[in-house]
């Protein structure tokens, strides 16, 4: 399991690990043709290195914090399905997913509907890609799948991606398809991505329907289309 950990701070030193204070340009400490001895100190100053300088700048700096992992219960580790906690979620990276892999497939034909055996052979890929990009973060204190298609991602959280997410995504995805069919799943593609979501996430045993918030909010690309 892939886990990205990032490290922030406040404030940064300058290169070399020098921080340094903003110094006036020389002639605001010229008189008559002589250079004030400030602008001697200020010049010292601007090389001090440490806490010191960061004391007289009136701009200590922060010290780095560490953002932990979201913790993951043992079904979230280690079952091979998707946590029924992030099956909305995992719905709508599934319709996003689906909804790219179809368009660019009519792209290429001109953006014509595809013949049966070619959005079936699209769908099959959709479901049957990596998903590497997909993984787990923790919002507000909230464990919330993330990813392309997906809203409210944070980029200063650590993201749990690779072990069982594109598994259990892939998983999800060929349910679906089995489900709903493929001629029902392209011709919902063609009336829009809303159409999309709604048949795959909001229908009667949708895993959004009923949901506090609804679902995931579209990305602001595709909220247009509602």
């Amino acid at each position: 399991m892939q886990v990205r950990r990032l490290r922030i701070s406040a404030r940064s030193p300058a290169p070399g690990g020098v921080y340094s204070c903003p110094v006036p340009p020389p002639q605001h400490f010229r008189h008559r043709g002589r250079m004030r001895p400030a602008l001697a100190a200020w010049l010292a100053l601007s090389l001090l290195a440490g806490t010191g300088a960061e004391d007289m700048c009136g701009a200590p700096a922060t010290p780095a914090r560490s953002i932990s992992a979201p913790r993951l219960s043992p079904e979230e580790r280690l079952s091979p399905h998707m946590p029924e906690s992030l099956h909305c979620d995992a719905c709508y990276a599934i319709a996003f997913q689906i909804e790219e892999q179809l368009r660019r497939a009519e792209g290429k034909v001109g953006r014509k509907a595809l013949s049966e055996s070619d959005y079936v052979e699209v769908l099959e890929r959709s479901c049957s890609q990596g998903w590497e990009s997909y993984g787990v973060q923790e919002l507000d204190g909230e464990k919330r799948l993330a990813g392309p298609g997906l809203p409210g991602q944070e980029p200063m959280s650590v993201m749990v991606m690779g072990g069982p997410w594109p598994g259990r995504l892939s998983k999800m995805c060929h349910s679906y398809v089995g489900e709903q069919g493929e001629a029902q799943i392209y011709g919902a593609h063609r009336r829009g991505p809303a159409a999309l979501r709604e048949l795959l996430c909001h229908g009667e045993k949708g895993p959004c329907t009923g949901s506090k918030a609804g679902g995931p909010v579209p990305p602001k690309a595709l909220q247009n289309e509602l």
